[in-house]
């Protein structure tokens, strides 16, 4: 359909623009699809020739300003239309190019494996796992700089010191006490960036979600790795969060 007589379709729309009734809308979604039309016509000659291309995209613009001033529309106004009719002709083609394309789903909470069919990115940020050296030892070392780093004031430590009876790190002192609080941690990895022994990481854990608060503040004892078998051998388990 040409764009003049689609014009006239328009005309009769916005003077119902403010009751907006049943053949104004028709009259637009009329206006739409010789959009669309014309936005194919464009797209199959850029394929064939850059001229012929360019001699529809003046036909069509002679053809808005040539019956805008037919019906009396100033041509900054016939532009604004145009504007609008091609952003909301390519609005709705992806729309319906989407419609159309198979459906992909995860198999999620039915799935194999600790994520449950979840599929997670190698660097996502889920619940914060403190790790363990090679000989079992805990790496934090109660520096307090992911205290000091962290935005939201989410983590609190208490330190302690080593004995030469209960060795619980490598250096002198250790963490007594770290609490995270997951209703004010915004997973910004603030704190893993500024660990010194890499003793905090981001793991894949991502329910959290609870409907008491109190649940969401994370001790030291649900965080830390287990270590299991020979002495001095760890197995760590970062993307599971008891």
């Amino acid at each position: 359909m040409r764009v003049g007589r689609i014009l006239v379709y328009l005309r009769g729309a916005i003077a119902r623009a403010e009751e907006l009734d049943t053949k104004a809308w028709f009259q637009l979604i009329r206006l739409v699809m010789a959009g669309m039309d014309e936005a194919r016509r464009i797209r199959s000659a850029r394929s064939e020739d850059s001229t012929a291309e360019i001699r529809i995209r003046e036909e069509i613009t002679g053809d808005w300003i040539w019956c805008g001033r037919a019906v009396g529309i100033p041509y900054t106004r016939v532009m604004s239309i145009v504007r609008n009719a091609a952003a909301i002709a390519k609005g709705m083609s992806i729309t319906f190019r989407e419609m159309f394309q198979p459906t992909e789903v995860e198999n999620y909470p039915d799935g194999k494996g600790p994520t449950r069919g979840a599929v997670l990115q190698e660097r996502f940020r889920g619940a914060h796992v403190l790790q363990r050296d090679e000989n079992g030892l805990e790496k934090c070392v109660a520096c307090f700089l992911c205290a000091a780093a962290c935005p939201s004031n989410c983590i609190f430590i208490e330190a302690a010191e080593n004995t030469a009876e209960t060795r619980i790190s490598s250096a002198e002192r250790y963490a007594k006490t770290y609490n995270i609080d997951y209703n004010r941690c915004i997973f910004c990895g603030y704190c893993v960036e500024a660990c010194p022994t890499d003793a905090i990481t981001h793991g894949h854990g991502f329910e959290l979600a609870s409907l008491n608060a109190t649940n969401l503040v994370m001790r030291k004892e649900d965080m830390l790795v287990q270590a299991v078998g020979m002495p001095g051998q760890l197995a760590a388990q970062s993307d599971s969060v008891k």
